[in-house]
Parts: C-alpha cells; sequence; structure tokens
C-alpha cells in the first residue's frame, strides 16, 4: 500500500555547498526531514499534528548526482506502508527530472508529551492512503 507522491520544493543556500563547490552530503538528510515532516503537516488531522513528532529511526541514502547552488531542485516523498508507530518512507531528490540521490527511511511516530511510541491508527493512516 502507498500513498500518491508528494512534492516538496527545495531552496538551495551557500551554507548548503561545501568546499568541492556542490550540496554537502549531509544536507540531503535535511531535505527528507523537511519533506517528510511537510507531507505529514498537509495531510495529518490538526489534532494530530498538534499531539504527535516524529523521530528518524533509519536513512539508506544512495547518492546519483551532485547539486549546485543555482538548481531547482524538488524532493518527492511517498508514504510507503505504516507499522505500528512506524512510518516508511520513499523520497527521490530530483532536478529537472534527474535524480540526485535516493533515500529509503523509517521513522517513529510518538507522542509530543510524553515522548513515547503513538500508534498509527487507521483513523490517521486513511488521511494518507487513497481508498481502493
Amino acid at each position: 500500500m502507498s500513498a500518491s507522491p508528494f512534492a516538496h520544493p527545495i531552496k538551495i543556500t551557500p551554507d548548503d555547498i561545501d568546499f568541492m563547490g556542490h550540496v554537502n552530503n549531509a544536507r540531503y538528510l535535511g531535505w527528507v526531514q523537511d519533506a517528510v515532516l511537510s507531507h505529514w503537516k498537509k495531510f495529518a488531522p490538526a489534532e494530530a499534528v498538534a499531539s504527535r513528532a516524529w523521530v528518524a529511526l533509519k536513512h539508506e541514502i544512495t547518492y546519483r548526482k551532485p547539486a549546485f547552488l543555482e538548481d531547482d531542485v524538488i524532493a518527492r516523498t511517498v508514504l510507503e506502508s505504516t507499522k505500528g508507530a512506524r512510518a516508511f518512507y520513499r523520497t527521490i531528490i530530483e532536478r529537472g527530472g534527474e535524480v540526485l540521490a535516493e533515500i529509503n527511511s523509517s521513522w517513529c511516530c510518538i507522542d509530543a508529551e510524553t515522548l513515547r511510541p503513538a500508534r498509527i491508527g487507521q483513523e490517521i493512516a486513511r488521511h494518507f492512503f487513497p481508498e481502493k
């Protein structure tokens, strides 16, 4: 089961550029986090956004091509599935249809007050997955 892709525009800043003149590899992690959290805030019910938070559990990144300061870059992220308190995302960072990086990541939903894992029930998941 997979949700529809979510497009998140990326603005490259001079601080993103490393000594080799392209975006530092570590910056891609921030982009993935920004894309996933934007996706959550756009589709989750307001009360879930207010009462839940996310922590990253794992990122697997395959870098394909470098990004540069003037590039027009977008992150296309897809929530592939949820299980308990975990969410599994696939994100593609691209520039004009060229894949710059592919990222598979897993996240844990937590209660914002107790900081303990919070199950992603059907009442929340249904906002992300189209009905069949």
